[in-house]
Protein backbone atom coordinates (compact mmCIF):
# COMPACT_ATOMS: atom_id res chain seq x y z
CA UNK A 1 0.00 0.00 0.00
CA UNK A 2 1.95 3.33 -1.16
CA UNK A 3 1.20 6.31 1.33
CA UNK A 4 -0.80 8.15 -0.50
CA UNK A 5 -3.65 4.75 -0.35
CA UNK A 6 -2.91 5.01 3.14
CA UNK A 7 -3.53 8.67 3.63
CA UNK A 8 -6.75 7.99 1.62
CA UNK A 9 -8.05 5.37 3.98
CA UNK A 10 -7.27 7.24 7.08
CA UNK A 11 -8.86 10.31 4.95
CA UNK A 12 -12.22 8.17 4.78
CA UNK A 13 -12.16 6.78 8.85
CA UNK A 14 -12.11 10.66 9.53
CA UNK A 15 -14.89 11.32 7.32
CA UNK A 16 -17.22 8.48 8.13
CA UNK A 17 -16.12 9.03 12.43
CA UNK A 18 -17.25 12.74 11.44
CA UNK A 19 -20.80 11.65 10.00
CA UNK A 20 -21.01 9.51 13.03
CA UNK A 21 -20.42 12.33 15.17
CA UNK A 22 -23.23 14.91 13.95
CA UNK A 23 -26.14 11.81 13.59
CA UNK A 24 -25.40 10.81 17.29
CA UNK A 25 -25.78 14.68 17.73
CA UNK A 26 -28.98 15.10 15.67
CA UNK A 27 -30.40 11.86 17.94
CA UNK A 28 -29.44 13.71 20.90
CA UNK A 29 -30.68 17.00 19.39
CA UNK A 30 -34.08 15.04 19.01
CA UNK A 31 -34.37 13.63 22.53
CA UNK A 32 -34.86 17.58 23.81
CA UNK A 33 -30.71 16.83 24.34
CA UNK A 34 -31.64 14.70 27.19
CA UNK A 35 -28.54 13.71 29.25
CA UNK A 36 -27.68 10.20 30.11
CA UNK A 37 -27.60 8.48 26.57
CA UNK A 38 -24.29 9.60 24.71
CA UNK A 39 -23.14 5.96 24.34
CA UNK A 40 -26.43 4.53 22.75
CA UNK A 41 -26.75 8.00 20.61
CA UNK A 42 -23.30 6.89 19.35
CA UNK A 43 -24.01 3.38 18.37
CA UNK A 44 -27.14 3.85 16.46
CA UNK A 45 -25.86 6.91 14.59
CA UNK A 46 -22.79 4.31 13.67
CA UNK A 47 -25.83 1.72 12.57
CA UNK A 48 -27.06 4.66 10.35
CA UNK A 49 -24.15 5.98 8.89
CA UNK A 50 -21.97 2.88 8.46
CA UNK A 51 -23.16 -0.31 7.29
CA UNK A 52 -20.74 -3.06 9.21
CA UNK A 53 -20.89 -6.38 7.60
CA UNK A 54 -21.05 -9.96 9.17
CA UNK A 55 -17.71 -11.24 8.80
CA UNK A 56 -15.26 -14.21 9.54
CA UNK A 57 -11.72 -14.43 9.90
CA UNK A 58 -9.53 -18.12 9.84
CA UNK A 59 -6.02 -17.97 11.02
CA UNK A 60 -5.14 -21.77 8.60
CA UNK A 61 -1.47 -20.93 10.20
CA UNK A 62 0.14 -19.36 6.84
CA UNK A 63 -2.81 -17.59 6.12
CA UNK A 64 -5.47 -15.83 6.95
CA UNK A 65 -9.18 -16.44 5.08
CA UNK A 66 -11.75 -13.44 5.73
CA UNK A 67 -15.18 -13.51 4.01
CA UNK A 68 -17.38 -10.73 4.64
CA UNK A 69 -21.55 -10.49 3.54
CA UNK A 70 -21.82 -8.23 0.59
CA UNK A 71 -24.75 -8.95 -0.64
CA UNK A 72 -25.77 -5.99 -3.65
CA UNK A 73 -22.87 -5.15 -4.08
CA UNK A 74 -20.93 -5.52 -7.41
CA UNK A 75 -16.77 -6.53 -7.54
CA UNK A 76 -16.62 -2.84 -9.27
CA UNK A 77 -18.10 -0.86 -5.69
CA UNK A 78 -15.76 -3.02 -3.47
CA UNK A 79 -12.49 -1.67 -2.52
CA UNK A 80 -10.14 -4.14 0.13
CA UNK A 81 -7.22 -2.38 1.20
CA UNK A 82 -4.17 -4.57 3.15
CA UNK A 83 -1.97 -3.16 6.07
CA UNK A 84 0.92 -5.11 7.40
CA UNK A 85 -1.63 -5.57 11.10
CA UNK A 86 -5.38 -5.20 9.27
CA UNK A 87 -7.67 -5.66 6.41
CA UNK A 88 -9.81 -2.78 5.16
CA UNK A 89 -13.21 -3.11 3.25
CA UNK A 90 -15.18 -0.30 2.02
CA UNK A 91 -18.03 -0.58 -0.39
CA UNK A 92 -20.28 2.41 -1.87
CA UNK A 93 -23.40 2.08 -4.47
CA UNK A 94 -26.52 3.92 -4.96
CA UNK A 95 -29.67 3.23 -6.63
CA UNK A 96 -30.80 4.01 -9.11
CA UNK A 97 -34.88 3.32 -10.11
CA UNK A 98 -35.07 1.16 -13.46
CA UNK A 99 -38.44 1.78 -13.92
CA UNK A 100 -38.43 3.43 -17.35
CA UNK A 101 -42.34 4.27 -18.45
CA UNK A 102 -43.84 3.68 -15.12
CA UNK A 103 -44.18 5.51 -11.77
CA UNK A 104 -42.18 4.32 -8.42
CA UNK A 105 -44.95 3.62 -5.88
CA UNK A 106 -42.68 3.72 -2.88
CA UNK A 107 -39.01 2.72 -2.66
CA UNK A 108 -36.83 1.47 0.46
CA UNK A 109 -33.57 1.16 -1.36
CA UNK A 110 -30.96 3.55 -0.88
CA UNK A 111 -27.52 4.85 -0.81
CA UNK A 112 -25.32 2.00 0.58
CA UNK A 113 -21.88 2.75 2.07
CA UNK A 114 -20.47 0.32 3.96
CA UNK A 115 -16.96 -0.39 5.72
CA UNK A 116 -15.20 -3.07 8.32
CA UNK A 117 -11.90 -2.89 9.28
CA UNK A 118 -10.34 -6.68 10.46
CA UNK A 119 -7.46 -6.29 12.89
CA UNK A 120 -5.14 -9.03 12.17
CA UNK A 121 -3.17 -10.59 14.95
CA UNK A 122 0.09 -10.88 12.96
CA UNK A 123 1.48 -9.45 10.15
CA UNK A 124 0.81 -10.16 6.60
CA UNK A 125 2.43 -10.24 3.55
CA UNK A 126 0.70 -7.08 2.12
CA UNK A 127 1.88 -7.69 -1.91
CA UNK A 128 0.16 -11.12 -1.69
CA UNK A 129 -3.28 -10.44 -0.47
CA UNK A 130 -6.31 -11.62 -3.17
CA UNK A 131 -10.35 -11.01 -3.36
CA UNK A 132 -12.75 -12.32 -4.70
CA UNK A 133 -16.66 -11.77 -4.40
CA UNK A 134 -19.05 -14.79 -5.76
CA UNK A 135 -23.24 -14.54 -4.49
CA UNK A 136 -22.44 -11.60 -2.23
CA UNK A 137 -19.36 -13.35 -0.29
CA UNK A 138 -16.22 -11.30 -0.45
CA UNK A 139 -13.50 -14.17 0.51
CA UNK A 140 -10.32 -12.30 1.34
CA UNK A 141 -6.84 -14.45 1.63
CA UNK A 142 -3.95 -12.91 3.22
CA UNK A 143 -0.92 -14.68 4.12
CA UNK A 144 1.16 -14.36 6.55
CA UNK A 145 4.39 -12.34 6.17
CA UNK A 146 7.42 -14.34 6.80
CA UNK A 147 9.21 -14.18 10.48
CA UNK A 148 12.17 -11.70 9.34
CA UNK A 149 9.99 -9.80 7.29
CA UNK A 150 7.24 -9.39 10.03
CA UNK A 151 10.44 -8.39 12.66
CA UNK A 152 11.76 -5.88 10.33
CA UNK A 153 8.24 -3.74 10.11
CA UNK A 154 8.64 -3.56 14.18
Amino acid sequence: MTAAQALAIFGEIAKQFEAIERRAFDLFDKRGRELGHDLEDWLQAERDVVRSPTAELVDSGKEFRARLALPGFDAKDVQVSAMPDALVVQANTAHTHEAKNADVCFCEFSRNNLFRRLALPTSIDVGKVSASLDKGILQVIAPKAAANQATAGA
